[in-house]
């Protein structure tokens, strides 16, 4: 039997995530194999639940917690345990699962629960206060619930059913601009765009990233920039920035701060990490480190 980094580990599952396999069975596997180790798990139902169950875990004397599931998930376990003692572990069994990929974390199920015992080293990601919640990959406004990339799009063609979605809403309807009013560290900026994104991790599932080489998850900065079908530059820019070209219109209509406020006319939803937050007007700020996350490497 092997000795486990981690003595107290909590799973929070998400049962309606995108990936089907035995994810219990696998954590038994695993878990069984290290005889010191206390797990236990909880099941979520509906929005919310993980940031709960993730919060009690690590209130109850958890010393990991992972949350099985996408983006929306670990966005939760993130907000659950904040201010906590607990590390974060990231288990893929989402869809696109970019907060994984941004993190170099297993893609597959069984070597990402050996991580959690094995041990790893911790990463010190930065976190966005958006009022009373965090997010930790981005922030985006302008695109409507019912617009949205649906569960079942998701479930029937993976990863693609984001183009497909975007495809579709390009074909049936120019998107909409709106005027905004941002401020950063101070600074105001006043135009009209269609999008705006505000990054802290950039990666997608597929290891594009939507920056490029410029955002980074620890570097305590955000990165700001504006998609406008009035200004085709903004478009063709963050086309260059996707494949890492390091042009002047690729570093072009892309500003970083440490706090942004947003607001729209008229106003705009408000997604992050995913998930529908709320709308126009929004304010936040760069937590440097806040975030204690189990990675790949060397164990401290």
């Amino acid at each position: 039997m092997s000795k486990s980094m981690y003595k107290k580990i909590h799973v929070v599952i998400n049962p309606a995530s995108g990936k089907n396999e035995p994810i219990i069975n696998i954590l038994n596997d695993v878990f069984h194999q290290y005889d010191d180790v206390e797990w236990s798990i909880s099941v979520t139902k509906k929005f919310g639940d993980a940031t709960e169950q993730a919060r009690e875990a690590a209130e109850n004397g958890a010393d990991l917690v992972a949350g099985y599931g996408g983006d929306g998930t670990q966005h939760e376990i993130a907000n659950g345990i904040l201010s906590t003692a607990a590390v974060m572990g990231v288990l893929p069994g989402g869809t696109g699962n970019g907060f994984a990929t941004e993190l170099g974390t297993p893609k597959e199920l069984r070597p990402a629960v050996e991580l959690l015992c094995s041990g790893g080293q911790i990463r010190n990601i930065d976190v966005v206060k958006m009022g009373d919640n965090y997010f930790i990959q981005r922030l985006y406004v302008g695109i409507e619930p019912e617009e949205q990339t649906s569960r079942e799009e998701k479930d029937k063609y993976g990863t693609f059913a984001y183009a497909i979605n975007a495809y579709r809403r390009a074909r049936d309807k120019s998107p909409k601009e709106f005027n905004y009013h941002v401020v950063i560290d101070g600074q105001e900026h006043v135009f009209t765009a269609s999008k705006l994104y505000v990054v802290n991790a950039a990666k997608a599932g597929t290891g594009i990233s939507v920056t490029g080489k410029i955002s980074k998850p620890d570097d305590g900065l955000l990165d700001i920039f504006v998609l406008s079908n009035r200004d085709i530059r903004t478009l063709a820019a963050a086309a260059e920035r996707v494949v890492h070209l390091d042009t002047h219109l690729a570093n072009s209509f892309i500003k970083q701060g440490k706090e942004v406020f947003i607001d729209t006319d008229p106003d705009q939803p408000v997604w992050t990490d995913g998930e529908y937050t709320g709308r126009t007007p929004i304010s936040m700020q760069v937590m440097p480190g806040e975030l204690k996350v189990l990675v790949p490497g060397k164990t401290n």
